[in-house]
């Protein structure tokens, strides 16, 4: 039986492209803007669960930053290497995050931390903690609902794992991994419900 996590890897290396191409039904413009204004240019930024790169990576990669985006899917991260020339992309799940501390200056993801069990989602703000310079700035979305969930349904035509506390929970971890809130607010955007929350690095 599958796990989880390889229901996740292996629909998204199955539905890269499917996924590409509908992707930018997910406006990102006005978020990314919001993130911006807080990271100076030139600034290395982490994209957790970059898939093919467009748009968050290349749209950050033409503001001027430094970007390295991260994705177990491997068909995504073929993808992203031919779509974002200027970013570097890496094969990697973002439960075993291995950078060095306070490499990054900050972090997005969009649509990446929905995709794990829920009780590993505070590990993960953990070990943004730790790689991100103190000030530094994360941008993260995730279940936008007061239903917590952790299920399996089809997506694409492939079955896909969703997993996320609400955003009162979701608020608690993001503290509890020492980061202070700068902005948050639940938004429909494409058609799905996602709570987005803008935070500081405190060390």
């Amino acid at each position: 039986m599958k796990t989880n996590s390889e229901l996740v890897r292996k629909g998204y290396t199955k539905i890269a492209e499917a996924y590409h191409k509908q992707r930018n039904r997910y406006a990102s413009k006005t978020l990314l803007n919001r993130f911006s204004k807080f990271i100076p240019k030139k600034s290395k930024i982490l994209d957790v669960g970059s898939g093919a790169g467009v748009p968050v990576a290349k749209f950050l990669s033409e503001k001027g930053y430094k970007v390295t985006g991260i994705d177990f899917a491997e068909e995504m991260v073929k993808l992203a290497k031919k779509n974002v020339l200027e970013a570097d992309f890496i094969k990697m799940d973002m439960t075993k995050m291995k950078f060095k501390p306070n490499t990054f200056d900050g972090a997005v993801s969009f649509y990446a931390i929905i995709h794990i069990p829920k009780e590993k989602h505070i590990k993960v703000y953990q070990v943004l903690h730790k790689i991100i310079k103190p000030e530094g700035v994360i941008l993260f979305n995730t279940g936008g609902t007061e239903t917590e969930e952790y299920q399996v349904r089809n997506y694409l035509g492939v079955p896909m794992f969703w997993g996320y506390w609400n955003p009162k929970k979701t608020l608690q971890i993001i503290k509890s991994a020492r980061f202070e809130i700068i902005w948050s607010k639940v938004l429909k955007i494409g058609g799905e419900t996602s709570f987005w929350v803008l935070a500081r690095n405190k060390k």
